[in-house]
């Protein structure tokens, strides 16, 4: 396992050398001092069991052999690549045995090895957080095997099938992974304290997973124990699991935005789609909104891209831990976002986006010995008033959006309803009343009524949003009924009369 990434903040303009060159400096003062400590009570412990171990052969051969079926599950997966930020892998399958089989050294030497192989053939990262992931790791597995061994006197009972031996085998496989989740979850959120719990601990699938790996790590054990050759047919069955794993997250991550890792644009199209057909079979309400960070441009010219990244990193954590699970947010790109809320009124709508807009307005951000405070903006659209699909709704959010930063920026605008043409007045959606003036005495009082109802239909009508086309009016209110044009009318055949004109007497035949 390994632990969150976070992208250090580097000075601008050269100012320290020092975080360029240990990127640990860069980060908070309390993850710095935790992921110290860590790293020292980790060395203490390798020496103090250092000094007390029973050296033994047979031990030796079990955690080379354990290590190098760890290195052949690294190497058989190595061209499937790992996806930034946390990966999960199936490598407790080999440390969990060391734990429950050989005294607590091997358990503390073990996440060193692969962690040196990871970094090496695998991916180069920051080299702290490989020290701490193997310190974290080494930490939760001399517990694990601290606990056993004092209840267990002989690791070669595990293998015998009896009962006490395999409780307590799972007992120390729980406090394996729970420690190490503790371990690196306390470092999450002091690097980002603004974080949930409910981030960094277990959610379903990651709860599937420990199971997994802690049930595989058990039977390993037991096979181990039996005959270190039976290595050979456990194997490949790991490797497998390990490739199906790491393929499952390399699909996650192609669906993701790399810096804030919300989903991306393509992605995010397609779960709004889904939704938006679901809402229209269901006639179910939905709401649309897109959030933009005002003045982005002046923190990064201010403060650098670094600083800037972790503002969408900082805003991008807001939106996840105010929003529910099944609302779908995204990156749209820049300084975008857009989040669709199934289920959400007008009201919802509103009072989800007023009350993002005031998390992000306390959010802060620390870069250059100063604290980076952002304001959004964001446009709301609704189903069915704004439109009934994705680019309806879009549009409509859009040019909501715009005139909050007309109107000053961090503020919450809904898009104002435009009457479709051509539909009945009564079932037309109207705008928020505007006040008219009051009319006068008619300065033509000769005009007969007919002509009378024209000059008010042409009179200056109520102004338009700047992005919206003119809309023309209904034929039967801009033009007088019941009027003939006989030079525009169809010739007739020569046997045939003209059609008598409205309000005419009809004339006798002869």
């Amino acid at each position: 396992m390994a632990a969150t990434s976070h992208a250090s903040i580097q000075p601008r303009h050269g100012v320290s050398t020092l975080v360029g060159r240990w990127p640990l400096l860069g980060q908070r003062r309390a993850l710095v001092i935790y992921l110290a400590a860590m790293v020292a009570l980790d060395l203490v412990a390798i020496t103090v069991f250092a000094v007390t171990l029973d050296f033994r052969w047979p031990d030796v051969y079990t955690f080379a052999a354990l290590m190098g079926c760890g290195a052949v599950c690294i190497e058989a997966t190595r061209r499937l690549g790992v996806p930034a930020g946390v990966s999960r892998d199936l490598l407790s399958a080999w440390w969990l045995p060391v734990a429950l089989l050989l005294p607590p050294l091997y358990a503390l030497f073990a996440p060193i090895v692969l962690q040196a192989l990871l970094q090496v053939r695998v991916r180069a990262t920051v080299l702290y957080r490989r020290v701490t992931s193997a310190a974290a790791i080494g930490l939760a597995g001399c517990t694990a095997s601290v606990l056993f061994h004092r209840f267990v006197a002989e690791p070669g009972l595990l293998s015998q099938g009896s009962g006490p031996p395999i409780i307590f085998a799972v007992l120390a496989a729980v406090l394996f992974a729970l420690l190490n989740i503790a371990l690196i979850a306390i470092a999450a959120l002091t690097a980002e304290p603004d974080m949930g719990w409910r981030e960094v601990l277990w959610d379903k699938e990651s709860l599937l997973l420990d199971i997994v790996e802690l049930c595989l790590g058990i039977s390993v054990a037991i096979v181990c124990g039996l005959n270190l050759a039976l290595l050979l047919l456990a194997l490949p069955p790991v490797v497998l699991l390990q490739r199906s794993l790491l393929h499952a997250q390399l699909q996650a991550a192609a669906r993701t935005d790399a810096k804030t890792g919300l989903l991306n644009a393509a992605a995010w199209h397609r779960e709004a789609d889904m939704e938006i057909v679901r809402a229209r079979r269901t006639g179910a309400s939905l709401a649309l909104l897109i959030i933009d960070i005002d003045h982005f441009k002046r923190v990064n010219d201010a403060h650098g891209h670094l600083a800037g990244d972790q503002v969408l990193v900082g805003v991008a954590s807001t939106l996840r831990g105010q929003l529910r699970e099944y609302d779908v947010v995204g990156r749209f790109g820049g300084e975008e976002f857009v989040v669709l809320l199934p289920g959400a009124d007008a009201h919802e709508a509103r009072r989800v986006a007023e009350r993002l807009r005031t998390r992000i307005r306390h959010l802060a951000v620390p870069a250059d010995d100063t604290l980076i405070r952002v304001t959004v903006s964001t446009g709301v659209a609704l189903m069915y008033v704004h439109g009934d699909d994705l680019i309806e709704l879009l549009a409509a959010a859009d040019l909501a959006l715009y005139r909050a930063k007309e109107l000053g920026r961090d503020r919450v605008c809904v898009s104002v309803i435009q009457p479709q043409p051509g539909s009945p007045p009564d079932e037309q959606p109207h705008p928020e009343p505007h006040p008219l003036p009051e009319p006068g005495p008619h300065p033509h009082p000769e005009i007969p009524p007919q002509s009378q109802s024209q000059s008010q239909i042409q009179a200056p009508s109520l102004p338009l949003s700047p992005s919206s086309p003119p809309q023309a009016l209904p034929r039967s209110q801009s033009q007088p009924q019941h009027q003939f044009d006989p030079d525009s009318a169809p010739r007739l055949g020569p046997d045939l009369d003209p059609p008598p004109l409205p309000g005419s007497q009809p004339q006798p035949q002869s």
